[in-house]
């Protein structure tokens, strides 16, 4: 079945982490799930659809300022017959690199997302275009974004209970660990047919609450944990960057989170907030993990003037404002916002 879009794009294919995870780790065999209340509480219908926050996530609205359906899990089998508006295969707890997360259980690391990607570009999508240049014409229309990276210092790096990664690299080998292998994946996406791509950083993981609650710190972060996000993300313009350079007819696009996710950790009245350090959800270990299920009438009342909604993950607000400013504004997604991008198409 192919369904039409009469969107600013053909179609929104999403990749990464939980700060995307649209359900797709509600059918993986994982301790990372986002499938119960108060997950969803400010969704519609107040339901728990697997999104790690309070509501929508940065690709909801992006999908909303496209004019397309929020790109459905590709886990979820009922829904792939929306598979020419796009899909989501970001996973949570998983990483760039395969081993991260893996302690939790089952997830969709990032080489698996572009693997799925690739079935769904072979098996799936030629029953819908004529030949394939219709079908590259659709591919390098659609917009893909991507989220990953966070895990691969949270759920590795930084765990040394499970994982003697930090004894074998250096913060700065490691973080080239991770773009060399990032920039494999993105070449694999753009010879799939991916042609406008954007990668958001890794945002201020020196912030939240399952780190500062666990860290000795001075002031409101761990600046030694911040510090492990900015080596990755130095690194990250510049591969974006060679990327376009080399990719005939590419626009890898990085979408700058860090420094507004730290300013608004540092100063969050600024962004209508009253509180920037604590999860609006009871958690389990003493507010350093995610919500408790079924205790929605324990979350905080007014999620919408939060940060954080769990111990890891922002609430729909602080997403809201990021969405708005990749798409709209001109210093959040550079070298060009979402909106310039498909005027271009």
């Amino acid at each position: 079945m192919k369904l039409e879009s009469e969107g600013l794009a053909p179609a929104l294919y999403v990749l990464g982490d939980s700060l995307f995870d649209s359900g797709n780790n509600n059918l993986l065999p994982t301790l990372a799930k986002a499938d119960f209340s108060p997950y969803g509480m400010d969704f519609d219908k107040a339901r728990p659809t697997g999104r790690f926050t309070n509501g929508r996530t940065i690709v909801d609205f992006i999908a909303e300022f496209l004019g397309l359906p929020y790109a459905p899990p590709y886990m979820n089998l009922s829904l792939r017959k929306m598979v020419t508006t796009g899909l989501n295969f970001a996973s949570g707890s998983c990483g760039i690199l395969p081993q991260t997360g893996t302690d939790l259980g089952k997830c969709l690391n990032f080489p698996e997302q572009i693997d799925l990607f690739e079935k769904i570009v072979k098996e799936e999508l030629p029953k819908s275009y004529k030949n394939i240049g219709e079908l590259s014409n659709y591919l390098s229309k659609s917009i893909f974004v991507i989220s990953i990276g966070s895990n691969d210092y949270i759920n590795n790096y930084i765990d040394t209970r499970l994982y003697d990664t930090s004894n074998r690299y250096t913060p700065q080998s490691f973080a080239t660990l991770l773009i060399t292998n990032l920039s494999l994946q993105l070449q694999r996406l753009y010879g799939l047919g991916a042609r406008k791509v954007i990668t958001f950083e890794i945002g201020p993981i020196g912030c939240i609450p399952s780190v500062t609650r666990q860290f000795k710190h001075n002031g409101a972060c761990v600046e030694e944990i911040n510090q492990l996000a900015i080596l990755f993300n130095n690194q990250l313009a510049p591969m974006l960057q060679n990327l376009t350079s080399t990719l005939q007819n590419s626009s890898f696009i990085l979408g700058h989170g860090y420094w507004l996710g730290y300013d608004a950790a540092i100063t969050p009245s600024k962004y209508g907030l009253i509180d920037s350090s604590n999860p609006c959800c009871v958690t389990w270990l003493n507010g350093t993990s995610s919500c408790i299920p079924g205790l929605g009438g324990l979350a905080c009342d007014n999620p919408q003037k939060h940060y954080f909604f769990d111990a890891y993950h922002l609430t729909e607000t602080l997403y809201k404002t990021i969405a708005t400013l990749c798409f709209n504004a001109s210093s959040l997604c550079i070298p060009k916002n979402i909106m310039q991008r498909v005027s271009q198409i």
